[in-house]
């Protein structure tokens, strides 16, 4: 039989031709874009003018390190240190994508706090369903009810709408993703965005990866410092960013941004950050300083990382069916699975390397409900459940990858 996730994917891949059959020449004009960046440009063009709205790591570490010093200093500001005094511990949380799986992820961290010891994070940094979940964890516990709502009220309604068989040929996606976006925006409004700033002046950061599948990028999104901005448009540029971050290729619309390089205005392609990485905590290039500092038996500032990987990282067995869509689906979905995996061996690679504390939370073997269609409202409550209960027990965090 295939895996529930397996089914998920082939169900949503086929919500496009769920459609009305009607005239197959319907709305047959393919979407039109903006001109894309020249290039060898990736990286320069702006979107709000905001010096540090976002990084390219791939390209230049340097302006990402340099805006994790700078939040070191404004850590040190806001808890008025005298200059060399040491630091608390810095708690870092990477949240991964997963789809509806993000439900588990939700649940751990409401359950967490009941539990009564979940850290400030000084770093929150999600990818696709995990960069949905990023604002509210960075923000705490005083979001923990519209964190809940999310992930236990959410219908497929509210998330898509069918398009015609025809989209797979005429249009940008299978589905239209714009309810998603409206319920991002029914959570994102002033006040979050105020608190988020508040977040940043602490000296804290919220990082949320999307890839530009122009320049075939991983991007990642300064959303405190955008928020502190003050720009008017940042509101709604959050809302695109994490609509972009969990923009399935095929399945959702990219998300496209007007941007201007050199005075020229141009428009990006942006989708699923896992298109890219799945999660992710910081480049290991801009640990640079760190790294120096332990070769040469000098104190560093204490830091644990907690990773959530929103679904499992055991083999999901199936019998494969002898056709080629079915074969390309299994393949497709064994290499979402060793990617996710792979992530997390980097993530954990990285932490050794740079003596920082490694914590795993995973879907296990003992969750064996079954998704019978995509955002299934009753597995994704059933789901966030079994994270919460783990959660307000105490969750017993893995401290190293499975298999290592």
């Amino acid at each position: 039989m295939p895996s529930s996730h397996e089914l998920s994917r082939r169900r949503l891949f086929g919500l496009g031709t769920a459609g009305a059959a009607t005239s197959v020449l319907a709305g047959c004009m393919t979407p039109e874009r903006g001109p894309a960046i020249p290039l060898g440009k990736a990286g320069q063009a702006s979107v709000l003018g905001v010096a540090n709205e976002r990084f390219y790591p791939v390209v230049n570490s340097a302006p990402l390190e340099a805006e994790f010093i700078a939040a070191v200093g404004r850590q040190r500001a806001a808890l008025d240190l005298a200059p060399g005094a040491a630091l608390p511990t810095l708690q870092l949380l990477s949240i991964s994508g997963g789809g509806e799986n993000g439900a588990v992820g939700a649940g751990l961290l409401n359950g967490w706090t009941l539990h009564g010891d979940r850290p400030v994070f000084s770093l929150v940094t999600g990818v696709s369903t995990g960069a949905l979940t990023a604002p509210f964890a960075f923000l705490g516990p005083a979001y923990d009810a519209q964190l809940k709502a999310v992930y236990t009220e959410l219908t497929p309604a509210s998330v898509l709408e069918k398009r015609y068989l025809t989209a797979a040929l005429f249009d940008d996606a299978l589905t239209d993703n714009s309810p998603l976006f409206r319920t991002i925006s029914r959570y994102l409004n002033a006040r979050m965005l105020a608190d988020i700033a508040k977040g940043y002046d602490e000296g804290r950061l919220l990082l949320v990866g999307s890839t530009d599948l122009d320049a075939q990028q991983p991007v990642i999104w300064n959303i405190g410092a955008i928020a502190k901005s003050g720009h008017p448009k940042a509101e709604d540029t959050i809302g695109r960013i994490l609509l972009a971050s969990a923009a399935i290729p095929g399945v959702f619309p990219p998300s496209m941004f007007d941007v201007t390089l050199d005075g020229r205005a141009y428009q990006e392609m942006h989708v699923d950050g896992g298109a890219f990485a799945q999660a992710f905590l910081y480049p290991p290039s801009i640990m640079g300083q760190r790294q120096e500092r332990l070769r040469r038996g000098q104190p560093v500032i204490s830091a644990n990382a907690y990773v959530i990987r929103n679904g499992r990282l055991d083999p999901e067995w199936a019998t494969v069916e002898r056709r080629t869509l079915g074969i390309v689906g299994r393949a497709i979905s064994t290499m979402i699975t060793a990617s996710g995996y792979n992530d997390v061996l980097r993530m954990y690679g990285s932490t050794q390397r740079d003596r920082i504390g490694f914590n795993l939370a995973f879907i296990g073997p003992d969750f064996d409900k079954e998704l019978p269609e995509p955002f299934n409202p009753g597995f994704m409550r059933a789901l966030y459940d079994f994270g919460f209960a783990r959660g307000h027990a105490g969750y017993d965090w893995a401290h190293k990858p499975p298999y290592v």
